[in-house]
């Protein structure tokens, strides 16, 4: 938890810096809106990053690759439930060509190993925090009209003051613990790529495309976390995780061609 919320306090920090012109200028529309932004991003963020942590400790990470790969199975179904957007076959097809190879990213290119995993609790918290940032993919449709940093800057605020009740909860239970010089390093990191420019790219990305579309994407996170893998902790390339980027690609080229007109 203090990961979840010096990540988000890092976010504001920046923000401040950056972005302090679009919040004054947004904020007459930003107001009319404030419950609605400060739920997603309480929710969107601090609790999606709280409990994708916690479930780090008792699932594996064959699990919460899997799981994770569902993001744009929830995106879909909340855009339908919520706006009635149509989904057409070929998003559905590239919808499951993607998870796919989130699947065999996850199962180290072994699918007959799915067979011996078994849910618990740690995977019923993926699925929960998946959900929740589903729901705030979908949310992002209906953003005020503002810019991107002044929007972003509602929802950073609110996932830091979010955080603080659960790094609280954490303290109470006497597993608060302070950051290292490495911690500090890992901070600095998550602060800056994805808790800051991620976001943005993202909230742009829904945009522009919409939630079906961009939910897609999501799918790329295994994959570019296998890539990492290789160049930065010297892990071997395998055939299976060509296999799986040729799928998720191809998936996303599927749900692009296929978007609804």
């Amino acid at each position: 938890m203090a990961l979840v919320s010096l990540r988000w306090f890092g976010a504001l920090v920046l923000l401040s810096i950056f972005a302090h012109r679009n919040l004054i200028e947004d904020w007459p529309v930003l107001r009319l809106h404030l419950l609605f932004i400060s739920v997603m991003g309480a929710l969107g963020f601090a609790g999606f990053n709280g409990m994708f942590y916690v479930a780090a400790h008792s699932t594996t990470a064959l699990n919460i690759g899997i799981i994770q790969g569902s993001i744009p199975v929830f995106v879909l179904a909340g855009a339908f439930m919520a706006y009635r957007a149509r989904v057409t076959r070929m998003q559905i097809a590239g919808v499951l060509l993607t998870v796919l190879g989130v699947v065999i990213v996850a199962s180290g290119g072994d699918i007959a190993h799915l067979s011996s995993v078994e849910f618990n609790t740690g995977d019923l918290l993926m699925i929960l925090a998946c959900m929740l940032y589903s729901g705030y993919t979908v949310g992002l449709r209906n953003r005020p009209a503002v810019s991107a940093l002044g929007l972003f800057t509602v929802l950073a605020a609110a996932a830091f003051v979010a955080s603080l009740p659960m790094v609280a909860v954490e303290a109470q239970l006497g597993q608060f613990q302070w950051p290292t010089t490495t911690g500090w390093v890992v901070i600095s990191l998550v602060t800056v790529f994805p808790s800051f420019l991620a976001q943005i790219f993202f909230i742009q990305g829904v945009e522009l495309i919409g939630p079906n579309r961009a939910g897609t994407f999501v799918n790329l996170v295994p994959v570019f976390a296998a890539i990492f893998a290789v160049a930065y902790l010297n892990e071997a390339f395998e055939v299976f995780h060509a296999v799986a980027l040729g799928l998720v690609l191809c998936g996303i080229w599927l749900s692009e061609r296929g978007k609804a007109a």
